[in-house]
């Protein structure tokens, strides 16, 4: 069976040329050529020998995910829809913003965790994503969007905060995330690259040590009571043990901070003693708020909260020292905001046809 040279990064790449009895040094030059340059067609590489070109043909392939649509947003957002088996389809998102272009992407088919006020949560989890699925995304949007005028890439930042929970696919993801920060593939710093977690504290350990990368953490509540609620994984991961694991994170990288992520849902989250509790729980992490206005999807249950609570929201928390955004809503027009994100999964948990036996 032909090995798909998209699921390998440097590392793994360079040990299957020597296994196959290549050189080491013909892994960057091929990274290159898949990752600089997109090709998808050996006969491409040309600083190759025709015979090392002859050979790959014979015993590995290049496989991205196979584009289905692609779907632009009046306000420049555009969303692809990509395959990544039968009935199984993950969205990717990229978000201009000035000179900053961010790429949203997805790490599994569904996700595992069912937090309350999440589309994709709502639809079930199938599998994880493959390396080549994951870097896949990245590789597709970077064809679909071109260069700049100056010849630099369109893409500046990746965020993994796309479908799933990127610390539950730990191994493949830290493997993309090593494709996007290797100067051989697309060399993006790791201030640019930031994976999104629910609160996976032994995985968080891990990344640390492995892979030190921008953390942003699903927050979304200011007590277990009312996380236990929207983010069911707190009951594995409480607060306690999630606030010691970002002060762990930040131990050798004195200058960095957590970036909180918090949805603000009318009426749940937004009301003042809940501000006032958040800002107890991060005294002593250097961090961020980003606040999400809720996205609406069918049958959520929740309201997004009005702009002047979010506002008073904000202002307790920039009061405290904390700089905190307020996220712009992009791409809603096309389901491409946060939270939004669906695709289509074959859903092997049966979590929509638990939750219509529950409903009747």
């Amino acid at each position: 069976m032909a090995v798909n040279l998209l699921d390998f990064d440097l590392k793994g790449l360079t040990d299957w040329f020597q296994e196959i009895g290549e050189k080491p040094f013909r892994a960057k030059q091929v990274l290159r050529w898949l990752h600089q340059y997109g090709a998808d067609d050996f006969e491409q590489m040309t600083d190759l020998a025709k015979s090392l070109r002859a050979k790959l043909q014979e015993m590995a392939e290049i496989r991205p995910p196979v584009l289905l649509k692609e779907q632009s947003s009046d306000d420049g957002t555009r969303k692809f829809l990509l395959e990544v088996g039968p009935g199984n389809h993950v969205e990717t998102v990229f978000i201009p913003d000035g000179e900053r272009g961010t790429l949203c992407v997805s790490t599994q088919v569904g996700c595992a965790l069912e937090c309350r006020f999440c589309s994709t949560g709502r639809q079930g989890f199938n599998r994880n994503l493959t390396v080549a699925e994951i870097i896949g995304q990245l590789w597709w949007a970077n064809k679909a969007l071109g260069r700049d005028p100056k010849g630099e890439r369109i893409i500046s930042n990746v965020v993994l905060m796309g479908m799933g929970e990127p610390l539950l696919n730990y191994d493949n993801t830290v493997k993309a995330v090593s494709l996007m920060l290797d100067d051989h593939a697309y060399g993006l710093s790791r201030r640019r690259v930031t994976v999104s977690t629910s609160g996976i504290v032994p995985a968080m350990d891990r990344l640390r040590e492995d892979m030190p990368v921008a953390l942003a953490v699903s927050l979304h509540a200011p007590n277990d009571t009312l996380r236990d609620e929207l983010v069911p994984v707190n009951r594995k991961y409480p607060l306690a043990e999630l606030m010691a694991a970002c002060r762990r994170y930040l131990d050798n990288a004195p200058r960095d901070f957590i970036t909180f992520e918090y949805v603000m849902l009318d009426g749940v989250n937004d009301r003042p003693e809940h501000v006032e509790q958040l800002v107890e729980l991060v005294r002593d992490v250097p961090c961020k708020f980003n606040l999400i206005p809720f996205n609406p999807f069918p049958n959520s249950g929740y309201r997004r909260s009005p702009g002047e609570r979010v506002r008073a929201f904000a202002a307790r928390l920039m009061a405290e020292g904390i700089v905190t955004t307020t996220r712009k809503t992009r791409g809603d027009d096309i389901d491409a905001a946060c939270g939004q994100l669906a695709g289509q999964v074959v859903d092997k948990t049966r979590r929509t046809l638990k939750r219509m036996e529950t409903a009747a």
